[in-house]
């Protein structure tokens, strides 16, 4: 057991933190050891209660990736909290990654078409389906799954580390919403290398912290081409700079396309903030 040293004060210490500890580190019952040191964090995943919450909370630090888990049924697919998810892990650098379950049960088509000019990783699943690609891309990196309940990524968890043991839920029939089954962030290794960081099923991910020029600097063919947009632009307006340079062809083939599919995530999140 490890506890935080007075001398951290109130700077708290979350999942994927690289800490420096004194004492008895043996692991032994009884042991007892002190976090004295909070290493300087290269990734943040953060979110806040909602949009118009100040207090921002990181969720997990130093992760790789963020997966994200979506059923393609029961429960239907939530594209916008998809996008907030897709707006989180740019903010925060990470590398995005689409799960998408239960193809046996509807089409991933739609989906992936809605995604597809963001070039996001994307990995189709359906019950007892072969988990080579998605390991591969799990290996020596540490992701952090998100979903909502119910869509099946306990089960996940559980298949890529068996001893995970992690409980798993149904999805109730009259709402189309699973239950919660994990109430706090897990760190559990991946046989072969690699962590995964299971996280408890969302209903929301505020994003009151996230700053629409930080996600578009996760698009390099874009960022020369906002020097020429007005102060403050959201990216998604008339006057934004962007439009142009598309047209001029610096963003290379498909450009259009991929601007207006991260126009659509930056949307989400312009959107709820004006609300706020």
């Amino acid at each position: 057991m490890a506890v935080k040293a007075r001398e951290l004060g109130r700077k708290g210490v979350v999942v994927g933190d690289r800490v420096a500890i004194v004492g008895d580190t043996s692991g032994e019952t009884d042991a007892l050891a002190r976090i004295v040191r909070v290493e300087p964090r290269i990734t943040s995943l953060r979110r806040t209660a909602d949009d118009t919450d100040p207090v921002e909370r990181i969720i997990v630090a130093n992760a790789d990736r963020l997966a994200v888990v979506v059923s393609l049924a029961e429960p239907a697919p939530q594209p916008r909290l998809v996008d907030r998810a897709l707006v989180a892990a740019y903010d925060a650098g990470l590398k995005p990654l689409l799960v998408l379950t239960k193809s046996d049960l509807a089409s991933p088509d739609e989906l992936l078409a809605d995604y597809a000019a963001l070039n996001v990783d994307t990995v189709v699943l359906q019950r007892g389906s072969d988990l080579a690609e998605l390991r591969a891309l799990l290996h020596d990196q540490v992701t952090v799954f998100l979903g909502s309940s119910g869509v099946g990524k306990s089960t996940l968890v559980n298949a890529l580390v068996p001893s995970a043991q992690r409980a798993t839920g149904h999805v109730n029939e009259s709402t189309g919403r699973g239950r919660h089954t994990s109430t706090s962030a897990v760190a559990l290794p991946l046989p072969g290398g690699g962590l995964i960081v299971d996280t408890p099923g969302l209903r929301s991910f505020g994003l009151a912290h996230v700053d629409s020029t930080r996600v578009i600097d996760a698009f390099p063919e874009f960022v020369e081409g906002t020097t020429d947009c007005p102060r403050a632009c959201s990216h998604d307006e008339e006057e934004c700079g962007l439009d142009v340079w598309v047209a001029q062809g610096h963003a290379g083939t498909g450009g259009a396309e991929r601007l207006s599919s991260l126009r659509r995530v930056l949307r989400s999140l312009a959107d709820d903030q004006a609300n706020g």
